[in-house]
């Protein structure tokens, strides 16, 4: 653990004022940066993240995840509502009931490559 905390440590006097300005080109707008925060909060619950791996499955409605979540169709919803808003999931109508899918093929990549880097040792 002392490594660790010795490597944290900078004992730096001088600033390297052409590798922060080099930096600090790069780094997107306030906006942007708020907007990915957003996305990858949606990503932050389980319940949202079993949603996700359904619909990566199949196309399907609110009563049908409830089924296969165990929950209500309130609480389902909700976490749709929050999969929306971050654009991660899409809906479409038939009559009355409403079918959810995966937003486009950007939301698998995503989640593939989490899983991925979360299986590295």
């Amino acid at each position: 653990m002392h490594d660790t905390q010795e490597a944290i440590k900078c004992d730096c006097t001088s600033i390297h004022n052409d590798i922060v300005d080099k930096v600090r080109e790069n780094i997107p707008p306030e906006e942007t940066l708020y907007d990915l925060a957003e996305l990858f909060k949606a990503f932050g619950d389980t319940t949202r993240i079993k949603i996700l791996y359904a619909l990566f499955a199949s196309e399907m409605c609110v009563c049908d995840i409830a089924v296969l979540l165990n929950m209500t169709q309130s609480a389902i919803s909700h976490q749709l509502r929050v999969l929306k808003q971050a654009r991660l999931v899409k809906f479409r109508k038939d009559g009355k009931v409403v079918y959810y899918s995966l937003d486009d093929e950007h939301v698998k990549r995503m989640f593939d490559q989490g899983l991925l880097h979360i299986s590295e040792k």
